[in-house]
């Protein structure tokens, strides 16, 4: 990738790892994250800000890192999907999404379990209504939601 922009200091936290590197700037905090940090588990679905596929946290509030300029997350904190659980030592939200089914292809799964992780932090025992609004930028063509619904219903529940 030809990138004529000039570098930037990228000096931040990143999954709870302090990072200072030099970066070509004006560029999408996707493209950051998966080509100077090989961070691979964001995904880019449709590059427009319309599928959720791409949800990182920056300073805990789910954003579409698509859409969000790689300097707006100078001097912040991001976590990815890299940085919420471990094999082993999964969050609640990935197990019970593999106990309820809620991956079926797996792309869109970063992304949902990134907003479910930043609902379930914001409010501990979120209703159904407050789930599907919390996931609500997020697209599945897999599951048909319900399964997804459960399985954040269900981390609640693990995790009060």
């Amino acid at each position: 990738m030809i990138n004529n922009q000039k570098d930037v200091l990228m000096d931040l936290v990143i999954n709870n790892k302090h990072i200072s590197i030099r970066a070509g700037g004006g560029r999408c905090l996707l493209d950051f994250l998966r080509e100077d940090l090989s961070l691979m588990g964001t995904k880019e679905g449709c590059g427009e800000g319309e599928c959720g596929s791409c949800t990182v946290l920056l300073d805990g509030k789910a954003v579409l890192s698509c859409m969000t300029p790689m300097e707006r997350a100078i001097g912040r904190e991001v976590t990815t999907i890299e940085g919420v659980g471990r094999p082993g030592n999964l969050h609640p939200l990935q197990q019970a999404m593999m106990e309820e089914g809620g991956v079926q292809c797996g792309f869109c799964t970063p992304g949902m379990i990134m907003s479910g992780v930043e609902l379930l932090n914001r409010k501990s025992n979120p209703n159904r209504d407050e789930i599907v609004e919390g996931i609500s930028g997020n697209l599945c063509r897999c599951t048909g939601y319900r399964k997804i619904i459960t399985a954040i219903e269900r981390a609640a529940e693990k995790m009060s």
